[in-house]
C-alpha cells in the first residue's frame, strides 16, 4: 500500500472533495483519482461513495481512513526525529489553550518564551478542553491543555497548575456574606456558564448530575470579560478560576463547600514524538507556573 495514495485519500475525506483536495496538494485531479482507484482495486473494496459531486466514506473506507490517519501521523513523526538526530530544530509550537488560561495565565509565559525562543513559530488556538483533546488526538495539534480528569489514556501529561473553581458573584450578593457555598445554594441561582466541552462547565455538569439538580442556566457564552459583566450586572452567578478576577473589585470569589480542585495539564500524544521545540515549550511551561505550591 503506498503512503502517497494514503495521504491523497485522507485528503479527499478531510475536504470532501476530489477537486479541493487536488488544489490543497498541488497535483492534477485526475492523478488523485487514478491513485483512489488503485488502491480500491488493491484493497478490492470501495471506499468512497461518489454521488453528485460529493464524497463519503463507505463502512469499509471509514477503517482505512483510521488506519490512515495514523500511518500518516508516525510518517511525520518520523521525518521529524530522524530530522532532529541530525541537528535540525523544528521551529513550531502548536498549542490549545482554553480561553480562561489563554487570557489570565498564559499571556506572561508566552512572551517570556517568545523572548527566550526568537527562531520558535508558536500557534495558539483557543477552544474548550475537550475540543483541544481530540485536535490534539487528531494530530492537528502538538500541545494542548487538558484537566486531569478527562480520559487521557491516548495522551501523555504533566500537570502545571492546581487551582480551585470558585463561585463568582456580585459585592451586593447575599453569597458575598458566606465563607462556602454548598450545591443546593448554587443550583438554586440563575447562572451564566461557558458553553459544553470547555472544563468549568464539565464541572458544573459534574456537580449537578452527581448531587441530582439541573442548573438554571441564563446565560452560555465562552466570553470571560462578557461572563464577567453579566456578573457584575446581578443577572446571574457563574465559576470561574480566581485569578479570573484579580483585578475586578466590584466582583467577589467564594470557595465550594466541597472544595473543587482542577490539576491543569499540558499534554501531547502518548504515541507520538516529541519535537525539541515541543519538549522545550513543555519544560518552560513546568518552570514558570506554580505546579505543587497549592
Amino acid at each position: 500500500m503506498d503512503i502517497k495514495h494514503l495521504r491523497y485519500f485522507k485528503t479527499v475525506v478531510d475536504l470532501s472533495s476530489f477537486t479541493k483536495a487536488a488544489e490543497q496538494l498541488h497535483i492534477a485531479q485526475p492523478a488523485i483519482s487514478m491513485a483512489i482507484q488503485k488502491l480500491e482495486s488493491e484493497l478490492e473494496l470501495t471506499l468512497l461513495h461518489r454521488k453528485d459531486r460529493k464524497v463519503s466514506l463507505t463502512d469499509e473506507g471509514r477503517y482505512l481512513y483510521r488506519h490512515a490517519t495514523r500511518i500518516l501521523q508516525a510518517s511525520e513523526d518520523a521525518l521529524l526525529e530522524m530530522q532532529e538526530l541530525k541537528g535540525l530544530l523544528k521551529g513550531e509550537v502548536r498549542v490549545g489553550i482554553p480561553s480562561m488560561l489563554g487570557s489570565y495565565h498564559f499571556p506572561p509565559i508566552l512572551m517570556a518564551f517568545r523572548h527566550r525562543y526568537p527562531q520558535l513559530n508558536l500557534t495558539v488556538i483557543d477552544g474548550g478542553t475537550s475540543k483541544l483533546q481530540q485536535l490534539l488526538e487528531q494530530g492537528k495539534l502538538d500541545l494542548a491543555v487538558v484537566v486531569n480528569q478527562s480520559n487521557l489514556d491516548s495522551l501523555q501529561s504533566e500537570v502545571f497548575l492546581r487551582e480551585q473553581m470558585m463561585v463568582i458573584c456580585p459585592k451586593e450578593h447575599h453569597f458575598s456574606g458566606l465563607k462556602q457555598i454548598t450545591y443546593p445554594e448554587l443550583f438554586a441561582e440563575e447562572m451564566v456558564l461557558f458553553n459544553s466541552g470547555y472544563f468549568h462547565r464539565n464541572e458544573v455538569d459534574r456537580m449537578a448530575e452527581e448531587s441530582g439538580f439541573t442548573p438554571k442556566i441564563s446565560f452560555e457564552t465562552n466570553l470571560v470579560p462578557l461572563i464577567k459583566s453579566i456578573v457584575k450586572q446581578g443577572f446571574a452567578i457563574s465559576t470561574l478560576l480566581e485569578m479570573a478576577i484579580q483585578d475586578e473589585p466590584e466582583l467577589i470569589a467564594r470557595p465550594f463547600a466541597e472544595p473543587v480542585w482542577l490539576d491543569l495539564s499540558i499534554a501531547w500524544r502518548k504515541d507520538g514524538y516529541l519535537s525539541q521545540a515541543n519538549r522545550t515549550f513543555v519544560d518552560f511551561v513546568l518552570e514558570h507556573s506554580n505546579k505543587g505550591q497549592r
